[in-house]
């Protein structure tokens, strides 16, 4: 079953995809990360070649050719799901293929409407029975 990670009172959310991104990438642990469109998906595609400062890390879109062996997918199309790994969802609603992944990774601003959006999120999880973790990041981020 999928295990669910939500990280609340993230301050900064593309910061946040890089610094995950990154640790996935270091672990060998693939990562698609599914933007809420495509505006998303050139902002995210453009900073993702700019962190960490002195590198980049390497990612494509889903339907790249290189796609099946790049460790990272950037895309706001949920098909061809490329790998079963790690998704990480940037969208107000439950992707609609989350449980065919190991891992769903939730991150949640302080905002009002992106909190809102996230309980939602939470609520439809849970009441499917999926293992949720929360990791609250004020404290870290202060």
């Amino acid at each position: 079953m999928t295990k669910i990670d939500f990280y609340t009172y993230v301050s900064n959310k593309h910061q946040m995809v890089a610094t995950l991104a990154g640790k996935a990438l270091t672990r060998g642990v693939r990562m698609a990360i599914l933007t809420p469109d495509a505006p998303s998906t050139e902002q995210l595609d453009k900073l993702l070649w700019m962190v960490p400062p002195i590198g980049f890390l390497p990612h494509c879109r889903a339907h790249h050719r290189l796609a099946p062996v790049t460790p990272i997918i950037i895309d706001h199309v949920t098909e061809p799901v490329v790998h079963e790994e790690v998704l990480l969802n940037l969208c107000a609603s439950c992707p609609p293929h989350f449980s065919r992944f190991e891992r769903l990774i939730e991150i949640v601003t302080s905002e009002d409407e992106d909190r809102a959006q996230a309980r939602e999120r939470f609520r439809f999880y849970r009441e499917r029975g999926y293992e949720i973790r929360t990791h609250d990041l004020r404290a870290a981020q202060s």
